[in-house]
């Protein structure tokens, strides 16, 4: 999955910290379903929303624990642009902040930071944060969507894992730049594989 930033925006680039994509990379709201081996699903809840399910082998205060530790997104994004937390502290409660060291050849700067901001949290069932980036003058702007994980447990080593992007809060201005997904189907699902690795007992995340 190649992804690239095509505007001037600082916070068109963000697993939950995207960029935008090339042409021929974007992928329609419409799309329904894809599927791989490991993957139940992917699908638009609405035209407004996409999501990807992935069941792991994990219980789910482990799947859960790697989500909240900040240094891991690097490596569940795998991207390489998703470079280093800058806050590396766990996530433990709604509003609070946390930087990401990003980089990406297209970015006017490259090597960029974006400002993340916990929107959703109930341990051990649900997490999510929104992106953004500081301005000159301090203050916090966020572009509107929301990168959101839903855990279910299955037993009490079997975790179902759903990734939603969310872009229905972004306002129209910035729609008219960004085409909405801004990635490809198999980001999600690249991503869930990534975290099941991170997860699973034999990782030292």
């Amino acid at each position: 999955m190649k992804l690239t930033t095509i505007t001037n925006d600082p916070i068109t680039a963000m697993p939950g910290h995207q960029a935008e994509p090339p042409d021929g990379e974007r992928i329609s709201p419409h799309v329904s379903e894809a599927r791989d081996e490991m993957t139940r699903s992917v699908h638009t809840v609405d035209q407004e929303n996409v999501s990807a399910t992935l069941t792991v082998a994990v219980p789910i205060a482990r799947v859960f624990a790697v989500l909240a530790d900040p240094t891991t997104h690097a490596a569940i994004d795998g991207t390489g642009w998703v470079q280093e937390a800058v806050n590396q502290a766990p996530l433990t409660e709604v509003g609070q902040i946390f930087r990401m060291d990003m980089y990406h050849d297209n970015h006017p700067n490259r090597g960029y930071q974006v400002v993340n901001k916990v929107q959703v949290l109930d341990p051990p069932r649900a997490i999510g944060w929104l992106t953004g980036y500081e301005k000159d003058d301090g203050q916090l702007e966020f572009g509107g969507w929301i990168w959101r994980y839903d855990l279910a447990p299955l037993g009490p080593s079997e975790t179902e894992v759903t990734l939603t992007y969310d872009w229905s809060a972004v306002p129209q201005f910035r729609r008219e730049y960004i085409q909405f997904p801004p990635f490809g189907p198999e980001h999600l699902i690249n991503s869930l594989h990534h975290l099941a690795e991170l997860a699973a007992p034999t990782s030292q995340a």
